[in-house]
């Protein structure tokens, strides 16, 4: 549905969109969706040529990849953050595929009318500037968590880094373990033993229900870093 004007004002927060001049921002507002989707919904397809640029205003979103009928999660987006931006400003197709992960609201605007409003409004094109140095900075730290960290520090940095996006230590995972395990660089064993591990750290693992008893200890083992870990 076109964005409502009850809506505009939480979207024009957002950091892409906030030095935007008001006409500018108004244009492509006019042009915009923000639609809800329940959990599980595709929103596009690798291979296929971006419509939209999207952006994650409530929930959260699943970026996979797939090969030989075999799925690996590449990412997981919350809000605020857009996600296909490089395959939208070039106009190419997508290197992955996107579904949500739970009931979300997502802000979808034209590819063309992003790149239109490139063009035109020099304050929304250094939020793009931004938005994608952002992304190219986080790919980088998940490399060096791959190259740097064991399984198990890869793991308590992701459960420390939910537990504070959570508000609290005890929280359910958004995704499946097996597809949780592709994410952080290992398979569904290697996850099994790193939990095993994390016990001895103060994690508890009940199904989806992780609780962290021992947060001290916890950080502790996994030493977050802001350039080290993501």
């Amino acid at each position: 549905m076109p964005v409502r004007p009850s809506d505009v004002q939480s979207i024009r927060v957002l950091p892409l969109f906030q030095q935007m001049s008001e006409q500018a921002f108004a244009e492509l507002m006019a042009q915009s969706m923000l639609q809800r989707f329940p959990a599980r919904a595709e929103l596009i397809r690798e291979g296929e040529l971006p419509d939209f640029l999207y952006i994650v205003v409530e929930g959260a979103v699943d970026l996979y990849a797939t090969r030989d009928a075999e799925e690996t999660t590449i990412d997981i987006v919350y809000p605020s953050s857009s996600f296909i931006l490089a395959a939208v400003m070039r106009d190419e197709p997508y290197l992955k595929s996107a579904r949500t992960l739970v009931p979300s609201q997502i802000l979808m605007i034209p590819s063309q009318v992003v790149r239109d409003a490139f063009n035109r409004d020099p304050a929304f094109a250094r939020g793009i500037v931004d938005e994608l140095a952002a992304r190219y900075r986080a790919v980088t730290r998940v490399l060096k968590n791959d190259r740097m960290r064991s399984s198990a520090e890869r793991l308590a940095n992701w459960l420390l880094g939910m537990a504070q996006r959570a508000g609290s230590n005890e929280f359910e995972l958004p995704l499946e373990k097996r597809k949780l395990a592709s994410f952080l660089g290992m398979t569904p064993e290697s996850y099994s033993r790193s939990i095993a591990v994390l016990e001895k750290h103060g994690v508890q693992s009940h199904g989806a229900l992780i609780t962290i008893s021992d947060p001290a200890g916890l950080t502790e083992f996994a030493k977050p870093s802001a350039i080290e870990a993501d």
